[in-house]
């Protein structure tokens, strides 16, 4: 029932994310053996430059792959959504680029941007200390960002790029879904960084080619959002895999042969297929603009804010359509259902996701100007 051809190679992972499911949720963290097979699939390759050794996917040939990830486990779908970070690190200075990709492209990288602290001017660079939150991915992350106050006459943040030993992690993560995330706090106390390690959050990318001129804020919504159509597909599979054998305590008829069931499920699928059509539509829509020389339009970065809002709001809808169908079974924590439902509720209170997006589309739609950091 799977809406997405997954590549052969891609199976054994997703087979063994899926069996640890229920481990990555307790520890609070995706295991470093599962980030060494993100590394060898190609998860942190793959929209990295060709000229460092990596893939230079297409947005929706990454937006697929984590969807794949996604409908295994929802955190690994979530922490594997960070290989786009050549989006972000890709504003580094070029002669940065090639020290950081030396060793070759599967970096990992996880950052943390709020509250942008205020960083010390030293000798060639910056004197970092703080506490940033949300950072997800962190315990398997080798290169870390975190957020410091814009410079004189800059509007936007600026982020220090450090390495792991120096950077502490203090565990914080504890949620309601996406716990395997490890999302924790970044603590640096007094590390020195060089200009050329860090860049402007949002500012140009020192990257040629393509890819590289997609709009950077939508496709940091986009993966993530993609996210709640692997859950929301993998919740619509475990009602397939119940359907026929389980029996209800009331001596009612099987799930599947139940008429309400029936057309439950057949909604649920029209919904989601739906929802999934129009975001990958707007992606290609763009994709194709791009690699025509042209610069997408503010209709055609609007549609693919809106559909990415929009799937995840069905999405957590099918999920909990489908805890419902389950009845009670569906409340029991062996029950990945529930699981489903809390993940993707998560995923729609990320700020990407927020009813704000709806109001800026709707400006747009208007012919207005949506807030700035929309587009």
């Amino acid at each position: 029932m799977s809406a997405v051809h997954v590549r052969e190679e891609l199976v054994p992972l997703l087979n063994d994310v899926a069996a640890r499911s229920a481990d990555f949720e307790q520890q609070r963290h995706i295991s470093d053996d599962i980030i060494a097979r993100f590394k060898q699939v190609g998860v942190y390759r793959a929209l990295v430059p060709k000229i460092y050794g990596g893939e230079e996917c297409s947005p929706t040939q990454f937006c697929e792959l984590i969807e794949q990830i996604a409908t295994a486990d929802g955190s690994a779908g979530w922490v594997a959504s960070f290989g786009m970070s050549p989006f972000y690190l890709g504003a580094l200075p070029k002669d940065t680029l090639k020290a950081l990709y030396r060793d070759g492209p599967d970096v990992v990288f996880a950052g943390g941007i709020f509250p942008p602290q205020k960083a010390v001017l030293a000798d060639g660079g910056y004197r970092v200390s703080g506490r940033w939150g949300f950072a997800s991915g962190s315990m398997g992350a080798s290169v870390f960002g975190v957020g410091i106050m814009p410079e004189s006459g800059e509007s936007l943040p600026r982020m220090a790029v450090l390495p792991r030993d120096s950077v502490q992690i203090d565990p914080v993560w504890n949620t309601v879904g996406l716990a395997g995330t490890g999302s924790h706090d970044l603590v640096v106390n007094d590390a020195f960084v060089p200009r050329e390690w860090t860049f402007v959050r949002g500012g140009a990318l020192n990257l040629d080619g393509a890819l590289y001129r997609y709009p950077v804020l939508s496709l940091a919504t986009q993966v993530l959002s993609v996210v709640a159509l692997g859950v929301a597909r993998a919740a619509l599979n475990e009602i397939y895999a119940i359907a026929h054998r389980q029996q209800s305590v009331t001596g009612a008829p099987r799930l599947a042969d139940r008429p309400q069931a029936q057309m439950q499920i057949a909604r649920c699928e029209a919904d989601l297929r739906s929802a999934r059509a129009w975001f990958y539509d707007a992606i290609d829509d763009v994709w194709q603009r791009i690699l025509a020389g042209d610069e997408p339009a503010c209709e055609q970065i609007n549609a693919l804010r809106l559909s990415s809002t929009h799937v995840t709001r069905v999405a957590a809808e099918v999920t909990r359509q489908a805890l419902a169908l389950n009845g009670m079974g569906g409340i029991t924590m062996k029950s990945p259902l529930q699981r489903y439902v809390r993940d993707t509720m998560v995923i729609t209170q990320h700020a990407f996701m927020g009813d704000l997006s709806y109001l800026n589309a709707g400006t747009v739609y208007f012919g207005g100007q949506p807030l700035p950091g929309y587009l």
